[in-house]
């Protein structure tokens, strides 16, 4: 018989499908080894389900340079008058851009002599070129180059405050998302008497060329810090000694009531449309609202803050 001859020419060849062989399943049975689950599809190479998903991973990639690209470009400031107000404050400027043909004033006089005394490069470029670099803002044919704002942290204001000497008043933005609210804010902060701005990190605009413009240089003189979490540095501001007033519509007394001016204050202003957020609210110690004629429901933000600061700071002076 084939199987059991021992001469080379009658031995079965490999792969005979006669009798049992190794790896048929009837010996070595272990030797069988499964190929484990399937793998899901977004693994599967050449699987339309794993292009989508490195299509979208590349999209992401790409989002991501390019929101660090922007981070870290300087910024651009422009407009004759907040252009000299920034020279004027000291801002950290490299560049000043010059329109070709500009109608000279004494604003640009001012800020291309300033510039030059301050080591900042005047540059002079064609006006299409500035429309360019500006996107399209009205530069006036003027434009300063800033850097990224550098944030400080709420403890540094807060310090900064009691190193006044004067009592703690400090503004906080809870979802403040237009930068020229955010720059008109700043400046009514610095006109009033204010230490100092805090932002939340999400959901909030940032000190961007825009609030740079608004706030006319005045962001240069006033310490800007951001907070990882509004509530819990509003909490933490109640701790070290502060009262902490938050505007709002309906409210528990008006500006003309708010008693709490002449002490260490937090003024917190809420966003454009729906207010303060609602753990904001439940951490302020008094809400506070504007008497207004009947047929107006609200103000921008911007000039709800610049009248309650007004009222702080005329209650202050006469004490």
């Amino acid at each position: 018989m084939a199987g059991n001859d021992k001469r080379r020419g009658a031995m079965r060849k490999p792969g005979s499908k006669k009798g049992m062989v190794v790896g048929s399943g009837g010996q070595r049975r272990r030797g069988l080894r499964g190929k484990g689950p399937t793998p899901k599809a977004e693994e599967r190479v050449s699987h339309p389900a794993k292009r989508r998903a490195d299509a979208k991973a590349q999209a992401e990639q790409q989002r991501a340079r390019r929101k660090a690209q922007q981070e870290s470009a300087p910024e651009l400031v422009a407009g004759r008058n907040p252009v000299v107000e920034c020279i004027r404050a000291g801002v950290p400027a490299s560049g000043l851009y010059v329109a070709q043909g500009i109608d000279v004033d004494d604003r640009v006089t001012e800020a291309v002599g300033e510039a030059r005394a301050r080591g900042i490069s005047v540059l002079e470029v064609p006006r299409v070129e500035l429309d360019r670099l500006t996107g399209g803002a009205v530069h006036q044919g003027l434009a300063l180059q800033v850097p990224q704002y550098e944030y400080r942290h709420p403890d540094d204001v807060l310090q900064e405050a009691r190193d006044s000497g004067l009592p703690p008043l400090i503004v906080a933005l809870d979802g403040v998302t237009d930068p020229r609210n955010l720059g008109a804010v700043v400046r009514s902060a610095a006109a009033f008497g204010a230490h100092g701005v805090i932002l939340p990190q999400r959901r909030s605009a940032g000190l961007t060329a825009v609030a740079w413009r608004t706030s006319a240089g005045t962001a240069a003189k006033l310490p800007i810090a951001r907070a990882a979490n509004l509530t819990r540095t509003l909490r933490d501001l109640k701790s070290a000694g502060l009262m902490v007033v938050g505007l709002d519509a309906d409210a528990d007394i008006t500006s003309d009531e708010l008693e709490l001016a002449t002490e260490p204050l937090v003024v917190v202003v809420g966003s454009e449309g729906r207010g303060l957020s609602r753990l904001v609210r439940e951490t302020c110690d008094q809400t506070v609202s504007i008497p207004m004629m009947g047929g107006v429901e609200s103000l921008n933000a911007s000039v709800a803050a610049g009248i309650v600061l007004s009222e702080v700071a005329r209650r202050r002076r006469l004490t």
